[in-house]
């Protein structure tokens, strides 16, 4: 069944859109086309094809999560340029509202 600019002038004023006589006859057969092209994907569809996501499986590629020991914080600190109880001191860069 091909789409006439009949059809292509109701899709056109159901979406609100004004499409000129030119526009109904160049858009007619492109809109079928896609509308062909859907319906052949959908008859490609199988029920033993599970739906996926993905064409290809995902896979986390970050390493597991391990807890190790870290540098004493004393250590840390003592490279650091400013030291404020305990913690680096940094600019203040946000003023501070009242």
């Amino acid at each position: 069944m091909a789409l006439t600019a009949a059809d292509v002038a109701r899709l056109g004023a159901l979406a609100r859109i004004r499409l000129t006589d030119e526009e109904l006859a160049h858009l007619a057969p492109q809109l079928d086309v896609i509308l062909t092209s859907v319906a052949s994907v959908a008859e490609l569809a199988t029920a033993d094809v599970p739906p996926t996501s993905h064409a290809l499986p995902l896979v986390n590629v970050f390493r597991p999560d391990v807890v190790t020991p870290s540098l004493p914080a004393a250590d840390v600190l003592a490279a650091a340029p400013a030291v404020e109880d305990g913690r680096f001191r940094v600019p203040r860069i946000l003023a501070e509202e009242a």
